[in-house]
C-alpha cells in the first residue's frame, strides 16, 4: 500500500481507509469491501472535475457535462488506476484473481474512486483535488483537446437533444453469475422500441456498451 500512496504523492493518516478502498467485495477475509467509499469518491471526482472546467474553460453546460462524463468514465478512472499499478494491490477473492480481476476495468474504476473517496475522508476537499487532478490530468488534456470520447451515453443523449421527439431509456435486462463476479446485460429504449442490448461488470459498464452498440448500429 505504501507503493500506492509514492505514486499518489499523498501519505494517509488513517492506513484502513487506504485498505478498505482496495478491498474487492469478493475478498471473503474482510468484514468490509469497498463499495461506501466508491460511492464517495464518484460524487467526489464529479465536483473536482466540475470545478475544474467551470474555473479553466468558458463553455456551455453540455459542453462541459460531456467534457466531464469523458473524464470521469470507467475507461478514463481505469486507465489513470492502471498507470499507478492499483490492479496489483486489490484484496480479491481467489475467483476474482483466476478470472483476471486485477486487470479488470471497472474494478481498477471502482477502486481509483473508492481511493479519491478515501483521501477526501482522510484530508479535506483542496486535498483530495490536487491529487485528483494530477492522477487525470493526461486523461483532461486529451478530453479537453476532443481526441477522446468514451461516455457514448453521454454522446446518445445529445444526439436526443438535437432530435426533440425522440427519446431514450435505459433497461436492466438480466445479471447472471455469482454476486461477486456478475455480468449485467443493459437495453437502450428508444420512444418506447427496445433497441441494443449491451453487457458489462456494471450496470454502468452495460449501459454504456449498450449506447455504443446503438451509436454504432446507427452512424451516430
Amino acid at each position: 500500500m505504501n507503493f500506492i500512496e509514492e505514486e499518489l504523492n499523498y501519505t494517509f493518516k488513517n492506513k484502513d481507509l487506504l485498505k478498505v478502498a482496495l478491498t474487492h467485495p469478493s475478498y471473503v477475509d474482510a468484514d468490509y469491501n469497498n463499495e461506501r467509499l466508491e460511492f464517495l469518491g464518484d460524487a467526489v471526482l464529479e465536483l473536482v472535475i466540475s470545478d475544474y472546467l467551470y474555473n479553466n474553460f468558458d463553455l456551455p453546460e453540455g459542453k462541459m457535462t460531456r467534457l466531464r462524463a469523458n473524464i470521469v468514465c470507467t475507461e478514463s478512472l481505469a486507465t489513470a488506476a492502471l498507470k499507478l499499478k492499483i490492479g496489483k494491490q486489490l484484496f480479491l477473492g481467489k475467483g476474482e484473481v483466476l478470472s483476471g480481476g486485477q486487470k479488470r476495468h471497472s474494478n481498477l474504476a471502482n477502486a481509483f474512486e473508492a481511493i479519491m473517496g478515501a483521501i477526501f475522508l482522510d484530508s479535506n476537499f483542496d486535498t483530495v483535488k490536487k491529487v485528483i487532478l494530477s492522477a487525470l490530468k493526461d486523461n483532461i488534456k486529451l478530453a479537453t483537446e476532443g481526441k477522446i470520447y468514451k461516455d457514448y451515453k453521454s454522446r446518445l443523449q445529445e444526439y436526443v437533444q438535437q432530435n426533440p421527439n425522440t427519446s431514450v431509456k435505459y433497461l436492466d435486462v438480466d445479471a447472471t453469475g455469482p454476486e461477486h463476479d456478475q455480468v449485467f446485460t443493459a437495453q437502450v429504449v428508444i420512444n418506447g422500441v427496445p433497441e441494443t442490448k449491451g453487457k458489462g461488470k456494471t450496470k454502468k459498464e452495460a449501459q454504456q456498451q449498450a449506447a455504443k452498440a446503438y451509436i454504432l448500429k446507427n452512424n451516430i
